[in-house]
């Protein structure tokens, strides 16, 4: 049986959304590229994220043809939530960093005149951006139908995430003093009342 991602108007969502996200990361890397005020706190944060997020994403579309790890009979179910996870990912990501507006960078680098951003997803979550790749790459992982592309696709990301979110926030620590202590003390880190 043909997996839902693979069949027309089906296959033609998920590329959809799927371009989007990339083009939006794309834009969004374009767009930080001026924005150079202060000093980079490190570098390598950055390169773990890309690399984790590029492996889950070769490794989860190549996995997707496995006929062994495939969804059984709710693969149009699993696909839709899968789609739906893929588009609030993506709305998600883009409003946090709209949100953060000046202050976004694609490095962890805090500029002289920054403040702690409390409005629009950051009432919630410390790093709602990253929760919008999380979700992203999770809907990515049920859309393509398959278990073990799911895996990868939830795993990979998120282990880069984690090392990225532990260096970010020792940064803005160090920038922001008690502010963002007492920011932190009242929100989770990537998903609300979880973690």
């Amino acid at each position: 049986m043909t997996p839902p991602y693979q069949q027309p108007g089906a296959d033609a969502a998920f590329w959809t959304i799927f371009v989007l996200f990339f083009v939006g990361e794309w834009v969004m890397r374009f767009r930080t590229r001026g924005n150079r005020r202060g000093r980079p706190a490190e570098r390598w944060s950055l390169l773990v994220v890309v690399g984790c997020v590029a492996g889950g994403t070769v490794a989860g579309l190549r996995l997707a043809h496995w006929s062994g790890g495939g969804v059984g009979a709710a693969r149009w179910p699993v696909f839709v939530v899968g789609l739906v996870l893929m588009a609030a990912g993506l709305v998600i990501r883009q409003w946090a960093i709209l949100a953060l507006g000046r202050f976004f960078t694609i490095d962890v680098r805090v500029q002289p005149d920054q403040t702690v951003v409390d409005r629009g997803p950051y009432r919630w979550v410390r790093h709602p951006s990253y929760t919008g790749l999380v979700l992203f790459f999770v809907g990515v992982g049920l859309a393509l139908s398959n278990w073990a592309s799911l895996i990868v696709l939830a795993v990979l990301p998120l282990a880069g995430l984690l090392v990225r979110i532990h260096s970010e926030e020792r940064a803005l620590v160090a920038a922001l003093g008690d502010d963002y202590r007492r920011y932190a003390a009242t929100r989770r880190r990537l998903f609300p009342g979880v973690w």
